[in-house]
């Protein structure tokens, strides 16, 4: 089990840090798109909404698309990913309202991480503690989900800030 933190630096970057090592950074391209760049470790990845309302938003290395991740009905974010040519999918999706946490789960709905968000009031941008599962820190494309479990936190959260 490892703990990660996600501090914004600016209104639109976000870097995942492990014991004050940089992982990864998010950086959005405008406060009202989805489009981000992602950078962990030597790799550059691209964020893209796609389709006529942008509801299904991809992730991709070049023109090569790793995964594809849309919210359903019941608020819950769904994720397909292509890494190495295996599908796989995780849902991720919001727990609780006074202890309120994000939960990335398997196929199996066995918890591979869980994000703590934290408002902070003085830049009205929030921050994550996240802790994952002993299961999730073998897996060899845990920073690319690290990063996308951030860009779906955020992505809820100004979803639900528009609906209100």
């Amino acid at each position: 089990m490892k703990e990660y933190k996600v501090r914004s630096k600016k209104m639109l970057t976000f870097e995942l840090v492990e014991n004050e090592i940089l992982i990864g950074t998010l950086v959005y391209k405008s406060w009202f798109k989805f489009n981000a760049d992602i950078e962990t470790l030597g790799s550059k990845y691209q964020i893209e909404p796609k389709g006529f309302w942008g509801t299904t938003i991809e992730l991709k290395e070049g023109e090569k698309i790793l995964l594809k991740f849309r919210m359903n009905w019941n608020g819950e974010i769904v994720i397909q990913t292509y890494f190495n040519e295996v599908k796989s999918g995780y849902i991720f999706k919001h727990r609780g309202i006074f202890k309120e946490s994000f939960v990335l789960a398997d196929q199996t709905g066995t918890e591979l991480l869980v994000m703590k968000p934290d408002l902070k009031w003085n830049t009205m941008n929030y921050e994550y503690h996240i802790t994952t599962s002993d299961i999730f820190d073998t897996f060899s494309e845990k920073e690319i989900l690290l990063m996308i479990a951030l860009h779906c936190a955020n992505y809820y959260m100004s979803m639900i800030t528009a609906g209100m």
